[in-house]
């Protein structure tokens, strides 16, 4: 009988320390992985965060999860991008001209009046064939880090304490600009002076009357408060605010086949699912800065800008190089 119970007994504690086993090795295969990016969470760059994550979660029943670290609290996007090349960070986004620092042909996703309404944007980052056009280019330009993902932040406009209705409005203004060649061409091309700065410095500079114009996307605008500083958005809708999704090659590499399906299936739900959803967000901003008093210049005279642009796509994706050139051949051929 006592040897009975004995056997009971060590029998249990056996059953309980196989628990005890199999729960401590559940928890420690949960991993964190850290996803950077310099916008405020309330962004397109959020919304790409949270399918991206909730898909990865899903996908991976709980062992893969996402820390978001939004609104450059890892650094602005230059200094993430060296942070995942190095290995020394997970994920991050970057806009296609900070990418651009990296694999200068990510430029052509930066050139002017490339997309010619919303509805061809969204078109254009949703499609198969130009995601892995892009993925190709990294692949071929870049070591240390490579795209799973590409989205947007909607179309770019200009913002200012006066409205700029036509080209010629342009003349002489100090505009920040991003640092790629494209934006260097372009800008004065159109008779304004270009200044480069970080983002960060743009509400300062816009303020104390270091430049006179800045652009961006109308979330960024809202979400970084410059419409109080200036207080006038013009609708030129001259170039997209387009995203590219990166992960370390470090991290890549440590993965198995298994969880690498895992996250490019996670990216491949941003590329379907974010251009839209950020394209409604762009509208709800803007209906909210009209309702809070900003001016918002609808009625923008686009064909002097266009005329202008127009003659630089093939010029400037050429001298780019052939990934530049098919990208831009393939976003020209959506309908």
């Amino acid at each position: 009988m006592i040897a009975r119970s004995m056997r009971r007994f060590l029998h249990g504690l056996a059953a309980a320390a196989a628990v005890l086993f199999i729960t401590g090795a559940s928890a420690q295969e949960v991993k964190h992985y850290r996803f950077a990016y310099d916008q405020p969470r309330t962004t397109g760059y959020g919304i790409l965060g949270d399918i991206f994550s909730e898909k990865l979660k899903a996908l991976s029943k709980g062992t893969m999860l996402i820390d978001q670290y939004p609104g450059a609290q890892l650094g602005q996007e230059p200094q993430v991008l060296q942070l995942v090349k190095a290995g020394d960070l997970e994920f991050c986004i970057s806009s296609s001209a900070n990418a651009a620092t990296l694999s200068p042909q990510a430029g052509v996703m930066s050139m002017h009046y490339l997309f010619r309404s919303e509805d061809h944007l969204v078109k254009a980052m949703a499609n198969t064939e130009v995601a892995n056009a892009v993925k190709a280019m990294i692949a071929e330009t870049v070591q240390g880090t490579h795209v799973i993902a590409l989205a947007t932040l909607g179309l770019r406009n200009m913002y200012s304490k006066r409205e700029i209705k036509k080209v010629e409005d342009m003349k002489g203004l100090k505009v920040r600009v991003q640092a790629t060649p494209t934006e260097d061409t372009m800008f004065p091309a159109y008779g304004a002076q270009i200044v480069h700065m970080p983002f960060g410095s743009v509400y300062t500079s816009l303020q104390t009357g270091v430049v006179d114009v800045a652009e961006n996307g109308v979330n960024v605008y809202l979400a970084n408060k410059h419409y109080e500083v200036a207080p006038v958005l013009s609708m030129t809708e001259h170039e997209a605010n387009n995203s590219l999704v990166w992960v370390s090659d470090k991290l890549w590499n440590s993965l198995t086949a298994e969880q690498q399906g895992w996250v490019q299936a996670a990216a491949d739900e941003v590329n379907k699912t974010q251009p839209a959803k950020a394209i409604e967000l762009e509208h709800q901003s803007q209906t909210k800065l009209k309702s809070i008093g900003v001016k918002v210049v609808s009625d923008v005279d686009k064909s002097g800008f266009i005329a202008i642009a127009d003659p630089y796509l093939d010029k400037l994706a050429k001298e780019l190089g052939p990934h530049a050139e098919k990208i831009k051949n393939l976003i020209r051929s959506i309908n």
